[in-house]
């Protein structure tokens, strides 16, 4: 696997270029031999989306990769799940509400951590995606940014599948102006934009992205 994830790789940082965004490998759909392979090939960061089974994934690597890697967790987040996931990642991305900021704010603060989070906007309001619209995040992010135990770093964002091209640039565009609308509003740094998968990195990475999240497209 390791040879299929460094042709892999060195195709996607070919296709991004000039960019430079971190890509994180998405390994919710494979198991420890591709977070081996993918470390072997140099990536740090990796993104899981189903906590539980992450969490035993994590707790199983060897430790030098455990200890030198930054793992994010991209999937949606319960409330009753959200100390766990804490205790386990270095970022969450998918902050989606008031009520489950709280819920990683108290969990925390409580292990005397604190959370780097990314808040996901939902820009192109599809009902079956969570996340905030940008009246909603606007309204929402100054009592988000005041709790204790968490760390705002920025935003993430899902595009819709089959999108054209344009309507991606549109979308992708999009976040990063509400990032720069948060930051002037609330006078903060929001240094972090996770947007673009498999289907859309290149438009991602081109359109302000900091934070790619690929999956299939590196293990396949």
């Amino acid at each position: 696997m390791f040879e299929t994830v460094k042709k892999n790789l060195t195709r996607i940082q070919e296709e991004i270029a000039p960019y430079t965004p971190n890509i994180i490998a998405v390994t919710k759909y494979f198991g420890q031999d591709a977070i081996i392979a993918a470390y072997q090939a140099g990536l740090r960061n990796f993104g899981e989306s189903r906590a539980i089974e992450a969490i035993e994934k994590i707790n199983q690597l060897p430790s030098e990769i455990r200890n030198n890697s930054i793992f994010h967790f991209i999937g949606h987040l319960q409330t009753n799940k959200a100390k766990r996931v804490v205790e386990h990642f270095d970022y969450i991305h998918s902050i989606d509400s008031v009520k489950l900021a709280k819920a990683v704010s108290n969990a925390a603060f409580e292990l005397g951590k604190e959370q780097k989070v990314l808040l996901q906007l939902n820009n192109a309001h599809e009902i079956q995606k969570f996340g905030f619209d940008k009246s909603e995040l606007y309204e929402a992010f100054g009592e988000i940014k005041a709790l204790k135990g968490i760390d705002v770093r920025g935003l993430m964002n899902m595009a819709p599948l089959g999108a054209s091209e344009d309507e991606l640039e549109c979308l992708f565009t999009e976040v990063v102006s509400v990032r720069n609308t948060l930051e002037e509003k609330f006078n903060c740094s929001l240094p972090e934009i996770s947007m673009g998968m498999s289907q859309d990195y290149v438009i991602a990475a081109r359109c302000g992205a900091t934070m790619l999240r690929i999956g299939r497209k590196l293990f396949s």
